[in-house]
């Protein structure tokens, strides 16, 4: 699965791409609403050999894509059918020193797209920290729509956290294009 956008390539992971993903994960900041702590030199090779495989989204096999500008890897999307019929679900995490240029607003909304119009999935969902207002807000500006929060509903990091649900299906995407 290879998209590209008006500024990114979005492609499934490669290996030489190791550094640039440990130097998104390695970050404090950008892990602390994650459900893993940073990455270490010592943990990143564990972590990143799972984002290597498989190269295609389907039922059984999640997919991680590397969100890249100018043969830089700044961003790593996840995606995931549910178990409710042709449902995804998608995470994404970005490099800091690359925010505020609307690069991951361009990468999930190019990927939302695709996901509605090839592999026509129903509903797009993406399940977040509540704390986290850089995603939401990123899932505001694609269309997606908050449709939960729930408080105290998930234990990590030796603290309860609160949650928000996002979701969207193809007649949100057609709101949003024709705005």
């Amino acid at each position: 699965m290879r998209l590209e956008t008006e500024r990114l390539l979005i492609r499934p992971f490669e290996p030489k791409d190791l550094e640039d993903v440990l130097d998104i994960y390695r970050d404090e900041k950008t892990c602390q609403y994650l459900l893993h702590e940073p990455w270490t030199d010592s943990t990143a090779e564990n972590y990143f050999k799972k984002r290597l495989s498989p190269h295609h989204l389907s039922e059984d096999n999640a997919i991680s894509l590397a969100c890249v500008i100018e043969d830089k890897v700044i961003g790593d999307i996840a995606i995931w059918y549910t178990e409710m019929k042709d449902t995804v679900e998608i995470g994404y995490t970005f490099n800091k020193n690359y925010s505020g240029h609307g690069y991951a607003t361009e990468a999930v909304r190019s990927l939302v797209d695709y996901l509605f119009k090839v592999k026509k999935v129903h509903r797009i969902q993406a399940n977040l920290d509540s704390r986290n207002l850089a995603s939401k807000k990123l899932c505001e500006r694609i269309g997606m729509r908050q449709e939960a929060h729930f408080i105290s509903d998930f234990w990590n990091k030796d603290e309860w956290t609160s949650s928000y649900i996002y979701a969207m299906l193809l007649s949100d995407l057609d709101e949003v294009i024709n705005e």
